[in-house]
């Protein structure tokens, strides 16, 4: 086609195709229509900027990082040893236990804080992955690409299904038959 037609004369160029082999053609247009649906194109990566986010954002990962380090678990283990030999010092007082117990529970407070912005940016994170993973995948189902959004009970019947194909394959592999492939025509 681009030996026959000169592409960059025309300001649109459509295209209409229906199985794996018009994926080439749909390549060279600008407006690209693929079993009935117009194929919307992504806005390319690096137009996105890679924001290392906020002050929070950035202490919040620097504090996850620095508290789930070995070194860091044996610091708390030691400030427990300190504090735990210096009872007999104190005679034991409510004091001395008021300072261990006022200290975990503001430590224990504020962490609860950041791990719960670190997962939520790991989830987002392996959720973006999944779904680029989901939409270049040739034959992978585009709705599912936003699975973690939809109400429960449309959850329950994707998992069904899934557990279904699950069954099936693993009946197939019970009679010596392989479970690759995709199951649909």
């Amino acid at each position: 086609m681009r030996g026959r037609y000169d592409l960059a004369t025309f300001t649109e160029v459509y295209a209409y195709g229906d199985t794996v082999e018009d994926h080439d053609l749909l390549g060279v247009a600008t407006r690209k229509y693929y079993q009935g649906r117009e194929v919307l194109p992504l806005a390319p990566l690096r137009t996105i900027t890679m924001d290392k986010g906020s002050l929070y954002a950035r202490f919040a990962k620097a504090a996850s990082r620095f508290c789930g380090r070995p070194r860091t678990f044996a610091l708390a283990v030691l400030l427990i040893v300190v504090w735990l030999s210096s009872g007999p010092i104190f005679g034991f007082s409510d004091t001395w236990q008021l300072v261990i117990n006022t200290g975990t529970t503001i430590i224990t407070f504020l962490m609860v804080f950041l791990i719960q912005n670190t997962q939520n940016r790991d989830t987002e994170a392996i959720q973006i992955k999944l779904d680029e993973l989901i939409r270049a995948t040739r034959g992978a189902h585009n709705a599912l690409l936003d699975l973690e959004d939809i109400e429960e009970q449309s959850l329950d019947a994707f998992r069904a299904r899934y557990r279904a194909l699950a069954a099936s394959a693993r009946e197939d592999l019970d009679l010596g038959n392989e479970d690759t492939g995709t199951p649909e025509p």
